[in-house]
């Protein structure tokens, strides 16, 4: 299945996606929905036994940022073995983590805007969001426990990352990574063997990295995680981005004004984000 937070008839709802548009679920978002111990047996019954009247068309809908309400959203640094190289790492023997807020999160088609940095960069990355609580896990728990995956992208302010050797100051502002369009549920997705993951700018593709190729898979990661935090429904995993980052390029090249940013996963679906540059200084050019 594939599910959504989506904008219907003044509301939020959570929703399955069909083919003619989207069935309400009983839940004002993902988050919410998660949070119910029945919720994938409540969907699939609600898909098998729709009727017509109660489909939302795809032309009535706005597509939301799908888990707005997450306890944790934990990241991975470096898991792509190209990314740890062209940032002139060694592959690490324990995994790179930093946390973001959910203040940091935005939907699939909204605008980043920064006001503080031009040395803005971009990081398409496979998210795991969990559907059921773990602690301690083992790799097979952990993977029981995964609802599904999604799109985003770790938008950084490099410039802010650089004042420190912590990472969290260029990674935690607000309304800075977009997440969606929509939660394909785990049955739909298989990182291990391998799924593509692509960041274009203005069209022009700059990542492609295959999750086949992680340092530590996202079952590995979740199981690593819970060892020293407990997760819970609707808490969001970044699994780590490809290589292609503009702080890897020579010279470094970073998000202009009026840049479009397409992020895609096949098989769960692109988030497109205009990319807006309020800052005071010369923006950094292509």
């Amino acid at each position: 299945m594939k599910l959504a937070t989506i904008q219907a008839g003044g509301k939020s709802l959570a929703a399955i996606q069909v083919a003619q548009g989207y069935l309400p679920l009983p839940a004002s978002n993902l988050s919410e929905l998660l949070k119910e111990e029945a919720w994938f047996t409540t969907a699939s019954r609600i898909l098998e036994n729709h009727g017509e009247d109660s489909l939302i068309p795809t032309d009535e809908v706005q597509l939301l940022n799908p888990v707005p309400a997450p306890s944790k959203v934990i990241c991975c640094g470096l898991n792509y073995a190209d990314h740890i190289l062209e940032m002139g790492r060694e592959l690490p023997q324990y995994p790179t983590l930093f946390a973001k807020f959910a203040d940091t999160l935005t939907g699939p088609d909204s605008e980043i805007i920064s006001t503080v940095s031009s040395d803005v960069d971009w990081e398409a990355e496979l998210a795991v969001v969990i559907g059921a609580e773990i602690s301690n896990a083992s790799e097979e728990e952990a993977t029981a426990a995964i609802a599904g995956y999604t799109v985003a992208n770790d938008i950084s302010m490099r410039d802010w990352q650089r004042r420190t050797l912590q990472w969290f100051q260029g990674k935690a502002f607000d309304g800075t990574t977009p997440l969606g369009p929509v939660l394909a549920t785990a049955e739909e997705i298989d990182p291990e063997m391998g799924v593509e993951v692509i960041c274009r700018i203005n069209g022009e593709e700059v990542q492609r990295g295959n999750t086949s190729t992680f340092v530590y898979s996202a079952a590995r990661l979740i199981a690593y995680i819970s060892e020293f935090t407990t997760l819970r429904p609707g808490d969001i995993v970044l699994t780590g981005t490809p290589g292609g980052v503009g702080m890897g390029m020579n010279p470094p090249r970073f998000l202009c004004d009026g840049d479009e940013l397409q992020t895609e996963i096949p098989g769960i679906g692109t988030l497109i984000n205009r990319f807006r540059l309020r800052v005071d200084v010369p923006a950094a050019t292509h």
